[in-house]
């Protein structure tokens, strides 16, 4: 149990690492209007005070600080529990919505909001730390529907 939970700690804190080194380049290389043309998604700057989909900007950014680091220490404790029966998708899972979480969290508590630069033109502009959230919810779900129920049919619960 011990091992699972450093391995989650690990990946979250190297996946948030990666994502706010990231955000450092991209506030300096992108500035000024610079944006970088990769096909299918724009490197290009922008900043969101709110929380998903700008929900919430209006609202003053120490609440949605506040906010955001509450359910975000909710998730820890929880993924701090589940790590005791989670699989390895589970956990791996787990993980990169935190790291998700705390990334955006860090970055949004140095000046009120979140640094976002991936870019598609039909979607709002995000970053690798909403990536993480996406796809570690996408492979909670999925690793749950694989998660076979272990009692017999037609005995009690």
């Amino acid at each position: 149990m011990t091992r699972a939970r450093v391995a989650l700690a690990a990946t979250a804190a190297l996946l948030a690492a990666l994502d706010l080194g990231l955000k450092t380049w991209a506030s300096r290389a992108l500035a000024g209007g610079t944006s970088v043309d990769l096909q299918v998604i724009q490197l290009r700057l922008a900043f969101n005070s709110g929380v998903a989909f700008s929900l919430g900007d209006t609202l003053p950014g120490g609440v949605v600080l506040g906010a955001t680091g509450l359910i975000i220490a909710g998730l820890a404790v929880f993924a701090w529990r589940a790590t005791r029966t989670a699989t390895l998708p589970m956990r791996l899972g787990l993980g990169a919505v935190l790291a998700g979480a705390i990334a955006n969290l860090v970055d949004r508590a140095a000046d009120g909001v979140v640094t976002d630069y991936l870019h598609t033109g039909w979607f709002p502009t995000f970053n690798l730390a909403d990536v993480f959230i996406t796809v570690g919810g996408a492979a909670l779900v999925l690793a749950r529907l694989r998660t076979t129920d272990s009692t017999p049919k037609g005995s009690a619960a």
